[in-house]
């Protein structure tokens, strides 16, 4: 499923990059969720060609949500009643990939039946050459190019309408919480032509973060450590405080938060094992400098909160 906006500049890219592939999807969904530009234009000329693009348009009110696409999504799912499908995903309208990507994926769900949700990684437009960003990490799976298998995206109902987004961080977090793997994988490429974040400034983008944060119930002193690592973005300090101070407000004023208790726990859990391994490799590391070995477990968990902390 696509859900597109005003993408006439990239979605026709993303189409032929999907014809492209050596494995074809059965139904291919795509809604245009209230676009103004060409975009629904471009969609129903492929949709007339090939009878697996199912194309689907949707108004609403102008302006900016971050549930919108999840709504889409969530319309467009629809269009896939009648349809058999054992895996089911998102699939971004400004991205392209490489002709064997969804192949790849299928044969990641082959090699493991508790494998549920699956990705690869995103790469960005840097000094002339697309390198991989540097908040990918192995344990989330970017929405942007996604596959989720049938059984898992059933048990985790679907992708969640969230208030400031995040549906992909807790779609991934309440697999977990089932028992299901989730895997992104290095050397399966997203190219992604919009930069994240271009659309918005950062002091709106901070704050967002920060509440978002607060709304999944992140752990305060996890919470600390991922400002703590944004102090060198540009602008200096700012882009830490800020997002801080996004996640600060609403816990002082303990607003209501849109997950389930069960979620937050499991979440902070999962967050509080990550800092121990770091600052467990920090104390190794300075072991280390006496002349002793370091854990090769401690260096691996830690270098995997390290992502996480960059989220």
């Amino acid at each position: 499923m696509t859900a597109a906006h005003n993408e006439e500049a990239f979605i026709e890219g993303t189409i032929r990059s999907v014809l492209a592939q050596t494995l074809l999807p059965r139904r291919w969904v795509i809604v245009s969720d209230n676009s103004s530009d060409r975009t629904d234009e471009i969609v129903e000329s492929y949709a007339r060609q090939h009878d697996f693009i199912r194309f689907l348009r949707i108004t609403r009110a102008p302006g900016h949500s971050f549930g919108a696409k999840v709504i889409a999504l969530q319309k467009g799912s629809r269009l896939l009643d009648d349809a058999e499908y054992d895996f089911i995903g998102n699939l971004d309208a400004d991205i392209s990939l490489d002709s064997t990507y969804f192949e790849q994926l299928i044969d990641r769900f082959r090699q493991n039946s508790q494998l549920g949700l699956v990705g690869g990684f995103v790469y960005e437009e840097s000094g002339g050459e697309y390198r991989s960003r540097q908040i990918n990490d192995v344990r989330n799976v970017a929405h942007a190019a996604q596959l989720v298998r049938r059984d898992c995206y059933e048990a985790i109902g679907g992708y969640t309408v969230l208030k400031y987004g995040g549906e992909d961080w807790y779609a991934q977090t309440r697999a977990r919480m089932l028992g299901w793997h989730v895997e992104a994988v290095p050397r399966l490429k997203i190219f992604h032509h919009r930069h994240t974040g271009a659309s918005s400034n950062w002091i709106k983008s901070a704050l967002r973060l920060g509440r978002l944060d607060y709304s999944f119930g992140s752990d305060p002193a996890f919470e600390v450590m991922k400002c703590l690592r944004r102090v060198q973005e540009k602008p200096y300090l700012a882009v830490a405080l800020t997002r801080l101070a996004g996640f600060m407000w609403p816990y002082i004023r303990r607003e209501p938060r849109e997950v389930p208790e069960e979620f937050v726990s499991y979440l902070r859990q999962e967050q509080r094992e990550r800092l121990s391994a770091l600052l467990n490799r920090g104390r190794a590391r300075r072991v280390s400098s006496h002349g002793s070995a370091v854990s090769k477990s401690a260096e691996n968990g830690a270098r995997q909160t390290e992502s996480t902390l960059q989220e």
